[in-house]
């Protein structure tokens, strides 16, 4: 059984209302890992057919980001540095999966990594981040004014 982490309206990367957004969503698939599965789409293309390298980045910035939500879901993390390697090329229009993996967790920092594999399995990227904490902690009425939920899958898939 996995369990859905929240979204927020606007977020470029998993924003449930960005109409230009990628629209991710996180399961919570082990007790330090997080998934997503994803199809790009062409209007995010750098050469034909291949996804763009900022929005390869992007999407391992977001699950590097988020695995320390697993034991609080708003647990807000900055990403202080983000090492990413490209593998091979990430393909538009076939199903895409990103892995993200707790590795160190220090208090206000923590380590992680992220990794993105294609539709046969294939390791086409990865990144390992330093995160900081962003140090506040939200009321619920500021998130609720976020738009910080677990959206419904139909609205947010």
């Amino acid at each position: 059984m996995t369990v859905k982490l929240p979204n927020s309206r606007s977020c470029f990367a998993c924003g449930a209302e960005n109409s230009i957004g990628l629209n991710l969503t996180f399961h919570v698939t082990g007790p330090d890992t997080i998934e997503c599965v994803f199809t790009a789409l062409p209007e995010y293309q750098g050469f034909p057919g291949v996804l763009h390298g900022g929005i390869t980045a992007t999407i391992l910035d977001e699950l590097v980001s988020r695995t320390y939500m697993i034991d609080d879901p708003n647990r807000l993390m900055y990403t202080a540095r983000l090492t990413t390697r490209f593998r091979k090329h990430v393909p538009i229009g076939q199903p895409l999966r990103g892995v993200g993996t707790k590795v160190k967790d220090r208090g206000r920092m923590a380590e992680a990594r992220a990794q993105l594999f294609g539709p046969d399995g294939d390791l086409l990227a990865e990144a390992e981040g330093l995160l900081a904490d962003i140090g506040m902690a939200l009321k619920q009425d500021e998130l609720d004014a976020l738009g910080w939920k677990v959206y419904p899958d139909e609205v947010a898939e």
